[in-house]
């Protein structure tokens, strides 16, 4: 089962992301203390992500192929999984004690790139290596070492089938 390998979160835009060994994700908030659950980050209040996730594998591709180590947080991602992220997209899956849904793709950007201090970031990050965003929809504690379980494809017409026949036997 995939876990979770690094937590990271800012206090605000372009400050340094520190590594945590856990963190309380607020539903319809994000990661507490986190510069976007301030309204502090650089996209604030205009393109947030509550959440960003990202594969270790992809740290580590970038890290081989692009002789670039991002694993001190510079990928400005909060979660680092391990597990390949955009097939978490259009899903509920939970980690730790929250509940998430993937929401979209989060490419790089020139700031990622101005924020690392490094050459070659955000072309490095991108074809899928970006991560996602995910929204909290149930509040929990994350800690370092948690499983990522998926619980639910929000895509799949047999189970919204089933989940509107449930609420309707309520």
């Amino acid at each position: 089962m995939p876990t979770v390998q690094q937590i990271w979160t800012a206090p605000a835009a372009g400050e340094p992301m520190e590594a945590r060994e856990s963190v309380a994700a607020v539903r319809d908030g994000g990661l507490r203390g986190d510069r976007y659950f301030r309204g502090t980050g650089y996209y604030s209040p205009f393109d947030v992500c509550q959440v960003t996730l990202v594969d270790s594998g992809a740290i580590e591709y970038i890290r081989e192929e692009f002789d670039i180590d991002l694993t001190d947080g510079r990928h400005r991602r909060n979660l680092v999984v391990d597990a390949d992220v955009v097939e978490l997209l259009d899903t509920k899956f939970r980690v730790g004690e929250a509940v998430f849904e993937g929401t979209r793709r989060r490419p790089p950007c020139a700031h990622v790139e101005e924020v690392a201090g490094e050459e070659g970031v955000a072309r490095a990050l991108r074809e899928e290596r970006g991560g996602i965003c995910a929204d909290v929809v149930e509040s929990g504690e994350v800690r370092v070492g948690d499983d990522l379980e998926v619980l639910e494809r929000l895509d799949d017409p047999d189970a919204l089938a089933d989940a509107i026949r449930e609420r309707r036997e309520r």
